[in-house]
C-alpha cells in the first residue's frame, strides 16, 4: 500500500534494506552502489565473527522500476573470490526485482536464480523479508 517510489527507496536505503533483509541474515547490510555497472558487497558476520557475504555488480537500475543484480562470487573476510571451484558452481547468478505500481499500490516481482540446494530456504525467507519490507512502507 505505496507507491512505486517509496518501496523501491524503503528496499535500498542503508537503514532500511538492515530490517528487512534480517529474514536472510541477521546483521545483513550492503556496500556499494546502486548504480548501474557499480560494485556492490551483500554482507553480514559469519559464525566465526568475520566480514562475509556475496560480490555482485548492479547490471541494470532503472529508477523505481527494475534491479538487477549479477553476483559474481563470495567475500570472506575482506577477500573476493570469484575463481574458487565452490563459486564457480553458481555464477553468474541473477537477482532481479521489478516493481509495478496497480492504483495505490506497488507490487515487487522478484526473480532470483538459485542452486536448487538452497531453493527451499529462499522460498521460506523470501516471505518473510517481503512482509518486513511491506511493514516498513506502509
Amino acid at each position: 500500500n505505496a507507491n512505486k517510489q517509496k518501496v523501491w527507496d524503503t528496499m535500498l536505503e542503508d537503514k532500511t534494506y538492515r530490517q528487512w533483509t534480517t529474514a536472510f541474515h541477521e546483521g545483513s547490510f550492503y556496500k556499494g552502489s546502486w548504480e548501474t555497472g557499480s560494485e556492490i558487497h551483500f554482507l553480514g558476520p559469519a559464525e566465526d565473527g568475520k566480514l562475509g557475504g556475496m560480490y555482485s555488480k548492479i547490471k541494470e537500475n532503472r529508477k523505481h522500476e527494475y534491479i538487477s543484480i549479477e553476483h559474481l562470487g563470495m567475500v570472506k573476510d575482506g577477500v573476493i573470490d570469484t575463481t574458487s571451484e565452490e563459486v564457480k558452481k553458481w555464477t553468474p547468478a541473477f537477482e532481479n526485482y521489478t516493481f509495478t505500481e496497480k492504483g495505490s499500490q506497488t507490487e515487487v516481482k522478484v526473480e532470483m536464480q538459485v542452486a536448487s540446494e538452497y531453493k527451499a530456504m529462499f522460498e521460506e525467507m523470501w516471505p518473510r523479508a517481503l512482509k518486513t519490507l511491506k511493514d516498513l512502507c506502509e
